[in-house]
């Protein structure tokens, strides 16, 4: 039997060391289990190697909430076995604990209900504030990029009823029938759906009935339509996004089951025709929810010819203004505080084009300095902010990590629109429903974490640990990527 010694006070990422068992925090905590094997390391070049001290190296350990193996030596995550299949009882041995650590723990959580008030909303465990029906996501290896985006998305109701009231679809018979476990993600049959998977792991929060779920049948979907995403190293979570939700809109313009998906839209989403942005084909609840329409105006400063076109988008990536850029934190002693609205202002200001962007201008038949301006002509019912915190400077990429100042309430977009005037007073006012943070200083590399709000209360979503928090908290994060929903749109969703 596998004996467990803990010799790190945090209990969050727990990696076992499979050489000596000894379990320390992981990659985003204190580091401890890195700290384990360079300890290994030393002590055996301060003594004579012997055949039997050259193979005890404490090289590889394990994930205790995803059960990926990892080699130090190699720096990677590994997915082979031994020959006795050694590593696979250990992950065996790993959730027994884990279920029964569970098990326990929901007897206490009820016990805890039972004996609170009807009023109490909030539960103490081990010190901590917990959620009590929120589930996190399992780190697979460097996945925070997606556990992040899945459950900002989890928290934009009206996107998230639409593919939990989607009718279940079973792709996989004989062999291949259920769950999918430790798989190398390189071998399988060709029909995988990424609509179902985002299904189901969308089904499988807020229910309450478990700590933390594994979305690796997600993952593997994900390995093999977006080969991008391959492999185990630390992705953006914003690239991810538009990948996930531009595959999401071409799936959903096939067939399901042979029933359009056009008609679930107008069935389980009860959003109009005329809402719609179509991008790249028929409108999907993806370009329903997501989809707005810029106006692109472009002026020739030479004979005045001024260019209009019409471009869809689902998201808004907004540079940090570069007289900001070097404010470190939110309580800035020099110059003032850098906005949300200083960021959209300087998206939508006129702007003269440099040398390298110059215009064809059709009148003059040849490139010619211009002004770029852009308009919104429709806003989307969810809109999703991108503010571009990762630059290239020469040759190298690095993080502007200024705090950009952001409301959690009436976010007013009216003023950006092509024609206010033919706007409702309160239908471009919008409220924050969730925020992806970066933490860390390089794009590959750091970790990502989301703040979301559900049913009037704010959740941090840490992979695998949910905390309840409060507005303080969100707001002075250092926000990545917010998603605002449209006031409207919000109360219309509630009647539904």
């Amino acid at each position: 039997v596998l004996q467990l010694r803990y010799l790190c006070r945090s209990n969050k990422s727990p990696w076992i060391c499979l050489t000596c068992s000894s379990v320390h925090c992981g990659r985003y905590v204190n580091g401890h289990a890195k700290k384990h094997y360079e300890d290994a390391q030393v002590s055996l070049t301060n003594h004579k190697k012997t055949e039997k001290q050259d193979k005890i190296q404490h090289t590889v350990c394990m994930d205790c909430s995803s059960y990926s193996t990892y080699c130090y030596r190699c720096d990677d995550f590994v997915v082979n076995d031994t020959k006795l299949g050694l590593v696979q009882k250990v992950r065996e041995h790993l959730q027994n604990l884990e279920n029964s650590a569970f098990t326990a723990d929901r007897h206490r959580k009820r016990k805890l209900l039972e004996n609170s008030s009807l009023n109490s909303k909030l539960l103490k465990i081990n010190g901590s504030t917990a959620a009590l029906c929120a589930t996190g996501l399992r780190n697979l290896g460097n996945t925070c990029f997606m556990n992040a985006i899945l459950q900002s998305l989890s928290n934009i109701q009206q996107f998230c009823c639409y593919f939990k009231e989607l009718p279940a679809v079973e792709l996989r018979n004989g062999k291949t029938a259920g769950r999918r476990t430790y798989h190398t993600r390189s071998q399988g049959d060709n029909s995988v759906s990424l609509v179902e998977e985002f299904r189901k792991t969308l089904c499988a929060l807020w229910q309450g009935s478990q700590t933390a779920f594994s979305p690796e049948s997600l993952f593997y979907v994900v390995w093999k339509i977006m080969p991008n995403f391959r492999g185990y190293q630390q992705q953006d979570a914003h690239e991810f996004m538009r990948y996930l939700l531009d595959h999401l809109h071409l799936e959903l313009q096939g067939d399901f089951n042979g029933v359009s998906r056009s008609v679930i839209l107008q069935e389980n989403s009860g959003l109009s025709t005329g809402s719609r942005c179509c991008i790249n084909g028929a409108s999907t609840v993806v370009t329903a929810i997501f989809g707005g329409i810029l106006q692109n105006e472009v002026n020739c400063l030479i004979c005045g010819t001024e260019s209009r076109k019409f471009d869809p988008f689902l998201d808004l990536s907004l540079d940090i203004p570069s007289q900001f850029r070097n404010k470190r934190s939110k309580n800035q002693e020099n110059g003032p505080m850098c906005t949300l609205r200083d960021c959209l202002r300087s998206f939508t200001d006129l702007e003269e084009l440099d040398e390298t962007e110059l215009y064809m201008c059709h009148k003059c038949k040849k490139k010619q300095k211009s002004t770029k301006k852009f308009w919104i002509q429709k806003l989307p019912k969810v809109l999703c902010l991108h503010l571009k915190r990762f630059h290239w400077t020469a040759f190298l990429r690095h993080k502007v990590d200024t705090y950009v100042e952001f409301p959690l309430r009436g976010l007013d977009m009216k003023c950006y629109l092509l024609e206010p005037e033919n706007s409702g007073p309160e239908s471009c006012l919008y409220d924050l429903a969730a925020v992806v943070v970066h933490h860390g200083s390089g794009v590959g590399s750091g970790h990502y974490t989301a703040y979301a709000t559900h049913e009037g209360r704010w959740f941090h979503f840490n992979d695998s640990t949910v905390t309840l928090t409060d507005e303080e908290t969100v707001v002075k994060a250092k926000a990545y990527i917010l998603f605002y929903v449209d006031r409207q749109a919000k109360s219309g969703s509630d009647k539904l």
